[in-house]
């Protein structure tokens, strides 16, 4: 028997507020005492009244027309009953049967590899993911279990917090990392929440069932949870294939929904509890808060506030400046480095219209735009990152600015330094953020060319090879290269292989 996967996910988002949701309290869920940021409001006290943190809903609706959700005109906040320790008042307010957001989508390329494939803009690839529902709600208190004791830490209870729950639309867990990584990105790219899952800012349970190919039915799903890494999602769903796969081998599928956890240590999931049902939590509406309404002209200003988000800033980055799939992947992880390389392009185009002056700036850009671009991508992605990352220094505070990373592109494509100098200089850049032209200047690292002394060490070159100029000359053609090597040698490097390399060929007539 053939089977299919079936995955749907839960994301819950931690919003970064300055407070909580529904008190004043400062929304620093890792503060540097346990329990600090807290109030008879967040700790459940009786007689305590919430207040709606506005800017938290500002930011869930951002989340929702991002993914294409729904907004609805009418929304409200419900309790969800359950006793933990880690809820104080014994509740948790959430929304239920009127959530803020509805009937959304979001786009991934099935055909990724890491997230995203080669051909970014191919529409065959792409896979429309369902979202049910995307609301609001407040996060809970934190658990510390020791071999003494089991601790709280209130400084997270209250923290706001959106769920967005998809579909059942997702068929591997390639899908289903995908999706969550773009996701991931989306909550970046708006400025909503940092969304690192190692510190709990996005967190996500995922739902699976297997059913015979071909059928329609949905059968009894299996929650998965304690996963904190997309690599984890993906193992954890791939294990659980394999787990449910041989129960339907064995003619015994699962015939009631289950909640299992995920033991990163042992990469194998085990079982915690049958899955709660919503009437299980005997929702009911808070009394406390009044609903919320929006108006079309509310929800189009807030749709005016979105970026340029991921996918379409791919597509740009393709489109308009001819970056590969791969280089745009990179250039693409963060708002702040897609901005830093498009202001290194905005630079490029004057710096090119400062040394090549036969025709306008948009000419001679667009005579040169296919290379220079080559090069920026090469030079950014496979140098400047790496030595960013390798010395630990953030983009945005790293010294090199545009400008000067433009000015350093343009001397490498005039061929004014060789590689090897350009490393130097790039590096003393990122160390000291000088001038490259200084540094070239300061470190005597101009490339030789043909109206430099070039000609004089071609010359001592070959009077000082005798024998293998009349190798060369007598059909012996790879000794061309060995010249080369000894010019290189005789300069330190710093001859241009190619005008040597001519310069021989002359010399050698």
């Amino acid at each position: 028997m053939r089977l299919e996967t079936i995955i749907g996910l839960e994301f819950h988002v931690q919003l970064k507020t300055k407070s909580k949701m529904f008190c004043a309290c400062l929304n620093d869920s890792n503060a540097d005492e346990p329990n600090k940021n807290v109030c008879p409001i967040c700790l459940g006290h009786p007689g305590t009244l919430p207040v709606v943190n506005a800017e938290a809903v500002n930011m869930a609706m951002r989340a929702a027309l991002a993914v294409n959700c729904k907004i609805n005109a009418f929304t409200k906040f419900d309790r969800k009953n359950y006793f933990y320790p880690d809820l104080p008042k014994g509740y948790q307010i959430s929304q239920f049967d009127k959530p803020l957001a509805e009937h959304g989508w979001l786009a991934i390329n099935f055909g990724a590899r890491d997230g995203l494939a080669a051909r970014l803009d191919d529409d065959k690839q792409m896979k429309r993911i369902g979202i049910v529902r995307l609301h609001m709600e407040e996060d809970s208190a934190k658990s510390i279990h020791t071999p003494e004791a089991s601790l709280i830490d209130f400084n997270r209870g209250g923290t706001p917090l959106i769920e967005i729950v998809t579909g059942p639309n997702m068929a591997s867990p390639q899908e289903a990392k995908t999706f969550g990584q773009e996701l991931q990105l989306i909550m970046r790219y708006l400025d909503i929440s940092d969304a690192n899952m190692e510190k709990g800012e996005l967190r996500c349970d995922a739902n699976i069932s297997l059913r015979p190919e071909g059928d329609q039915n949905l059968y009894p799903k299996t929650e998965i949870k304690n996963i904190n890494s997309f690599r984890a999602l993906e193992r954890a769903l791939a294990f659980e294939i394999e787990r449910q796969t041989v129960l339907w081998q064995e003619g015994k599928p699962p015939t009631t929904q289950e909640t299992r956890g995920w033991n990163d240590g042992k990469q194998e999931t085990f079982s915690q509890r049958s899955k709660e049902e919503a009437h299980d939590y005997r929702y009911f509406p808070e009394p406390d808060l009044p609903p919320l309404t929006f108006t079309e002209k509310q929800i189009e200003q807030t749709r005016a506030l979105l970026h340029e988000l991921p996918q379409a800033k791919r597509q740009r980055f393709m489109a308009m400046y001819g970056f590969s799939g791969d280089e745009t992947k990179i250039l693409t992880e963060t708002r702040e480095l897609a901005g830093y390389a498009e202001q290194v392009i905005s630079e490029l185009k004057n710096w090119l219209a400062t040394v090549d002056t036969s025709g306008t700036e948009e000419e001679i850009w667009e005579r040169n735009k296919k290379k220079v671009i080559k090069l920026t991508a090469g030079w950014l992605v496979n140098k400047f990152l790496p030595l960013l990352a390798e010395k630990n220094i953030p983009l945005m505070a790293n010294k090199v600015t545009p400008e000067n990373f433009a000015e350093f592109i343009t001397l490498v494509y005039q061929n004014k330094i060789n590689s090897a100098a350009a490393q130097i200089i790039l590096n003393e850049m990122i160390v000291s953020g000088a001038d490259p032209s200084h540094v070239m200047d300061d470190k005597d690292l101009g490339q030789m060319g043909a109206d430099d002394d070039l000609g004089a060490v071609i010359k001592k070159v070959i009077a000082e090879n005798p024998n293998q100029a009349v190798e060369y000359r007598a059909g012996k053609e790879p000794l061309i290269k060995y010249f080369i090597g000894a010019v290189m040698k005789e300069t330190k490097g710093k001859a241009d292989p190619k005008v040597a390399e001519d310069l021989l060929r002359e010399h050698l007539k």
